[in-house]
């Protein structure tokens, strides 16, 4: 989607710092983090959020899934643990119309949903 700010980061047209990149996803450093590590995890094929879901291969949900611990892993925060969020839609405040995940560690997480 051309004026989607994910789809023009995996793109190139606007510089990121990558932490992950496979045929399926792309990964990189959050601009405004929320915890020591804060990395968005992003399907290089676009779906607007959660809802749409759907609308992607089950291949590309899987490896982008899959993703996830080997990023964790990188990071040095599978061993402590991590939290794997998704916000869909705009009570649950998604402000990118791009699915995506963030993944939040190194650091203990406060003992609610979020």
């Amino acid at each position: 989607m051309s004026d989607c700010l994910f789809c023009k980061i995996i793109a190139g047209e606007i510089p990121s710092a990558k932490v992950y990149e496979d045929d399926a996803c792309y990964a990189f450093r959050d601009i405004n983090p929320q915890a020591p590590v804060h990395v968005v995890l992003v399907p290089k094929a676009h779906v607007s959020g959660l809802n749409e879901v759907f609308n992607l291969e089950d291949e590309t949900i899987a490896k982008v899934l899959r993703a996830v611990p080997q990023i964790a892993a990188r990071e040095g925060i599978a061993e402590s643990g991590y939290r794997l969020v998704s916000n869909c839609g705009k009570d649950a405040c998604q402000s990118v119309q791009h699915l995506h995940f963030h993944i939040l560690g190194g650091r203990p997480m406060a003992d609610g949903m979020a």
